[in-house]
């Protein structure tokens, strides 16, 4: 199984690389399915490898001058926060089992997996429509502080919650919202979500026991992902290639949640 989870690890950087969102939301699967780690650790895990992956990625776009440092600052301000106290103060404090109805329990790990695969069906029906946000922007245009920060705080609570980066909704926000080049919002995201995801991750240290050569080798793995991503991106329709792995995602969220409720 750490053979499947290393190449499904290579596909999330890959993901990110080519497209700066989707990757990073089968991280979390494969910590649990692949790995065997508990979904609370697991989310802890991807918050790290996602943020140094989209770290790599942020800076590459850098390079290329397609990236907005201050509007990733300024969006940032609120999901960084909203990510920190999520991690820190909110994910203690959820109970275990966190509700029970008719007798079943939904465990922490249950309801966990199960918000995640929601997570991961709502992403992939964004991926597989595969709409154009640059051809709406013109009925978009409404910029303002106060919805940015409402998204912020929106990204931040999943990222905080779920370890997932949260691109599939960032992307979407600098398009539409800011008027903002595809290129450069893809770069953008990636920096977002490397703060976001790193500092969230911040908030769990002292919390879990860190393997820290599983997470390290996982990272590195996805980080050469990255790289693999940037160079096929030069010949590769990236539309055609999100649309396909939303198909992915899709089957992967309702397999999580066949498991879970079913297959135990």
């Amino acid at each position: 199984m750490q053979l499947i989870a290393f190449f499904l690890t290579a596909l999330v950087g890959i993901s990110l690389g080519l497209v700066g969102s989707g990757g990073s939301i089968l991280m979390v699967p494969i910590l649990v399915y692949a790995m065997g780690f508990e979904p609370t650790i697991a989310t802890s895990y991807s918050l790290f490898i996602v943020g140094v992956t989209s770290s790599i990625g942020a800076f590459t776009n850098y390079r290329k001058q397609q990236i907005s440092i201050q509007t990733a600052f300024l969006f940032g301000l609120s999901s960084i926060a909203t990510v920190f106290l999520t991690r820190k103060f909110l994910i203690p404090l959820i109970p275990d089992p966190v509700m029970t109805i008719n007798g079943f329990q939904f465990s922490k790990s249950l309801s966990t997996m199960l918000l995640f695969a929601m997570l991961m069906l709502f992403a992939a029906s964004a991926m597989i429509r595969n709409t154009s946000a640059q051809s709406s922007v013109s009925s978009h245009q409404t910029s303002g502080f106060f919805k940015l920060f409402a998204y912020g705080i929106l990204i931040g609570l999943v990222t905080g919650f779920l370890g997932a980066g949260g691109g599939f909704l960032i992307i979407p926000v600098l398009v539409l919202i800011l008027n903002m080049p595809m290129k450069t919002a893809v770069g953008t995201s990636l920096l977002i979500i490397a703060l976001n995801t790193l500092i969230g991750f911040t908030g769990d240290l002292g919390q879990y026991e860190i393997q820290w050569t599983v997470l390290l080798s996982l990272t590195a793995i996805s980080a050469l992902g990255i790289f693999v991503g940037g160079w096929l991106s030069k010949t590769i329709d990236g539309a055609q290639l999100k649309k396909a792995f939303g198909w992915f995602v899709l089957v992967m969220g309702t397999y999580i949640i066949l498991k879970e409720l079913f297959l135990q």
